[in-house]
């Protein structure tokens, strides 16, 4: 993690003491050399497993940081991309990597998508339903199980009739593993950091179960497929490894609607 180019110990410590807004501002500059940004093998799957069920005219990067899943968007959608981020520091680096957005592209082709990047909170997104896809890399550590029906309710709301919400979404490591260690050991320092101090910095990476999720995504108005992502390989139960949660917009009842006869 500590090369010349990310953030020293002390940054992430000053990071972590902070809110998740601002220690995300202070992270800004070196997060794309940090293992938090997500892999450029994940970002490549999903925009290959994605590209078959476009074309897609408008799309949302939800918490977009400094917009590497923005950049799928752009090969995915044909008219404009917006990235969505409650980080300023996070997106003012996001403006520099995609600038010139629609300009045409360097093969001579078709203009680019246009881009805009928002400052907003992703459970409060200020958009009516329009987007044909929503895409989301390495967020979801940041917001409680208790968040998620909100969260999700809200994606509901931004999407066209029949849009899609997709995501990546690794298999957990095997108890006992290195990796499962690892991930016990940072989750329970984060609780005793938010047990003892304030603002918290939500960030719990075995709070997002799969199980939980498709339960969440259903009772939100979204039906659900799973695709399992070719290159990672399986795990020992013959399982992928890494999957895309594809859920698309379907209406949800009325409440108030009297029941059928």
């Amino acid at each position: 993690m500590f090369t010349p180019q990310g953030p020293t110990l002390r940054e992430l410590t000053v990071q972590a003491l902070s809110s998740i807004e601002h220690g995300y501002d202070l992270l800004a500059p070196k997060f794309d050399h940090t293992p938090f940004r997500t892999p450029d093998a994940i970002l490549e799957a999903v925009g290959k497993a994605l590209a078959p069920m476009g074309p897609f005219a408008t799309g949302l990067d939800l918490c977009c940081g400094t917009g590497a899943g923005t950049e799928v968007l752009r090969e995915l959608c044909r008219e404009s991309v917006t990235g969505v981020d409650i980080s300023t520091g996070m997106l003012t680096v996001g403006r520099s990597r995609l600038g010139g957005a629609g300009s045409p592209s360097p093969a001579g082709g078709d203009p680019a998508p246009s881009v805009a990047l928002v400052r907003a909170d992703a459970r409060a997104l200020p958009f009516g339903p329009v987007f044909d896809l929503v895409v989301s890399f390495g967020a979801f550590g940041h917001f409680l199980p208790r968040e998620l029906p909100g969260l999700f309710s809200g994606v509901h709301d931004v999407l066209r009739p029949g849009g899609r919400f997709a995501f990546p979404v690794m298999a957990p490591p095997r108890p006992g593993s290195p990796g499962y260690w690892a991930l016990l050991g940072f989750d329970t320092v984060m609780r005793v950091r938010n047990a003892v101090r304030r603002p918290t910095f939500v960030m719990y990476y075995r709070t997002f179960r799969l199980g939980d999720v498709e339960r969440e995504l259903t009772r939100a108005g979204f039906r659900t497929e799973l695709h399992a992502l070719t290159g990672f390989g399986r795990g020992r139960d013959g399982s992928p490894r890494a999957r895309m949660v594809v859920a698309t917009r379907a209406d949800r009842p009325d409440p108030t609607s009297p029941p059928a006869a």
